[in-house]
């Protein structure tokens, strides 16, 4: 997977296109990402004693990892991700710019 924890993406796709975040967790088997701030959804937390509430939390759900652009660090618009060797290693780098990204 071409998008890591901490790259800042766009999504490109769905009720939260055009929002901006930060990559919080990957799930690389689901191709699924979970973005800081958007794709909220609510989960309902049962009491676990006898005298308390229950409670409403918010929490960010996962996105498909196709619904998300990463933006680039050097020239800041959303481009695709590819790899370039740099020596003998194998590198990101953005397709606009073509500038490695790590």
């Amino acid at each position: 997977m071409k998008i890591k924890t901490n790259d800042k993406v766009k999504i490109v796709r769905g009720k939260d296109s055009g929002k901006e975040g930060k990559v919080i967790q990957v799930f690389a088997n689901e191709n699924k990402v979970v973005v800081e701030g958007a794709n909220i959804m609510k989960k309902h937390v049962r009491s676990r004693k006898g005298g308390d509430k229950g409670q409403t939390i918010e929490l960010a759900a996962p996105l498909r990892v196709e619904n998300v652009m990463m933006l680039c660090p050097r020239c800041n618009r959303a481009a695709r991700v590819g790899y370039k060797m740099d020596g003998d290693r194998k590198k990101r780098a953005c397709h606009k710019c073509h500038e490695f990204i790590d």
